[in-house]
């Protein structure tokens, strides 16, 4: 009897020392490009909200083409994952950040992953892929990448009725006011076979000068970006 209560005290101790108290802030480091409501999971190491080089599920398209994180709150439910969803309060526009906000872990989810859509791309999103959450208490800051989900061509042309249905062609808004319209197309809507349909780093905006024709509905001297969008900075207690 007492060697169980040993073991139940040591399992007990194991599942304490995995679980953390962190602080979490964002800054959106573009010039001209908002990310939609952000989504922030703690989660078990052997799930994730996407992954590069693995084609992008339904959750990652609706998130990817029109802001909608709802299927991949389902997706960190479903592996027993805690999500901070919307900690801006609606759009966090360029060179913004939100106040920090707290995320206690429990047992298990010692891997954390982030994802936003940006705005405007066709399917563009800032994401952080199952980064391993520090055991030692300290400030840890990791710079944000934006990846492209591969599932909509990037044309480069706004459509307002985009958003609202994956697989629907087009940005579906500039939350700026920036862009044009008249465009013809970067590249054509479909076959999308001018990048892998896989989950991938975003090749960034091409654009043009034209704002009211040209290939692009973008500015080019406006809402180009490069790597990395955004910093997340997390606070172990």
């Amino acid at each position: 009897m007492a060697r169980k209560f040993m073991a139940a005290a040591v399992l007990l101790a194991v599942g304490a020392a995995q679980a953390a108290d962190l602080e979490i802030s964002v800054t959106n480091l573009t010039g001209n490009t908002y990310f939609t409501p952000l989504i922030i999971a703690a989660h078990p190491a052997g799930s994730h909200l996407f992954q590069p080089g693995v084609a992008a599920g339904t959750a990652v398209q609706a998130m990817a083409e029109g802001g909608d994180i709802s299927g991949l709150e389902g997706v960190v439910a479903g592996a027993g994952g805690q999500a901070l969803s919307n900690p801006a309060g609606g759009l966090l526009a360029p060179a913004g950040s939100f106040a920090v906000v707290p995320l206690s872990t429990t047992a298990g989810n010692t891997r954390l992953s982030l994802a936003a859509m940006l705005l405007p791309t066709n399917d563009g999103f800032v994401g952080l892929d199952s980064w391993t959450i520090p055991t030692t208490p300290g400030t840890y800051t990791v710079y944000l990448n934006a990846y492209d989900a591969g599932t909509e061509a990037n044309t480069e042309l706004m459509n307002p009725g985009a958003g609202g249905t994956p697989g629907v062609a087009g940005i579906p808004a500039d939350p700026g006011g920036k862009a044009g319209t008249g465009g013809s197309g970067v590249v054509p809507a479909s076959p999308n076979d001018h990048e892998p349909n896989v989950v991938h780093i975003h090749p960034g905006i091409l654009g043009d000068t034209n704002p009211a024709g040209g290939a692009s509905d973008l500015d080019s001297t406006r809402h180009r970006w490069l790597n990395p969008v955004a910093k997340l900075v997390v606070t172990v207690k």
